[in-house]
């Protein structure tokens, strides 16, 4: 069931989105070549939690980390453990989620390491958050969400790129995965109509090369099936009368 979030609920996803945009800043001041993944993990937990923060992926659905830090060919999924270092030219996606009295946020950035990336990572960060701009472009009154999943999967395509199709976004709110679920990919007009006063997490997932992929062993890290890169950006978003609202966001203002 899709839920209308209240001006209450909306003022406390907003407080769990701007926190959550906090965190995200911490870690990005510390990823470079020599850092370990386990690092970045403990940061994050220790930021959420002394501003009053659950870190909502710890335990959910047997998660073992507050994060998910999934490296070059990882697409989501990846754990932040302590001999996952970060070196020069790599490209890591960290995906993290919060909950502030029994509201949640979550939000994805993929970030280059260091200063000497390879062209081809440059523009596959490019294109992919470049997506979620669209796909939050989409997320209007009176659309539909299959009119996001189009948008993505066109524009990704276009770079020729491929959308994942077996993870996808999500509502969000009381609980950190509510319906609908979003695709990024998907034919215009089609699916849930988009409401006013819906929260919704974006998330474009987008490889370099084909569109299949693989979970290892440990049961939770998600790669790409012919070993190129992938990229993850996302927001947890508010619909209005008019726009999108970035709640991810320093303050949960306006996108």
């Amino acid at each position: 069931m899709i839920t209308i979030k209240n001006p209450v609920e909306i003022e406390k996803m907003s407080k769990a989105g701007s926190i959550l945009f906090n965190t995200m800043q911490t870690i990005a001041e510390y990823i470079r070549p020599g850092v370990s993944a386990q690092t970045l993990d403990t940061l994050a937990e220790e930021y959420l939690i002394s501003h009053g923060c659950k870190p909502a992926f710890k335990g959910l659905y047997g998660y073992p980390y507050t994060i998910c830090s999934s490296l070059n060919n990882e697409v989501i999924h990846g754990f932040p453990t302590k001999d996952k270092i970060l070196q020069e030219g790599d490209i890591i996606s960290i995906d993290i989620g919060c909950e502030l009295e029994g509201y949640f946020s979550d939000m994805a950035r993929t970030f280059p390491v260091g200063t000497h990336i390879p062209e081809n990572r440059k523009k596959l960060l490019s294109v992919t958050e470049q997506a979620l701009h669209i796909a939050i472009d989409q997320a209007k009154p009176g659309n539909r969400i299959g009119d996001i999943g189009f948008a993505v999967q066109e524009y990704a395509e276009k770079n020729g790129y491929q959308v994942v199709k077996e993870y996808v976004g999500h509502g969000i709110g009381l609980a950190p995965h509510e319906d609908p679920q979003i695709p990024n990919f998907g034919s215009p007009h089609t699916g849930a109509l988009i409401k006013e006063g819906m929260t919704l997490a974006l998330e474009p997932m987008i490889n370099e090369g084909t569109d299949e992929v693989k979970v290892l062993h440990d049961k939770w890290t998600v790669v790409t099936s012919d070993g190129k890169n992938s990229a993850h950006f996302e927001d947890t978003i508010l619909i209005t009368g008019q726009h999108a609202r970035i709640l991810t966001k320093a303050g949960g203002k306006i996108g």
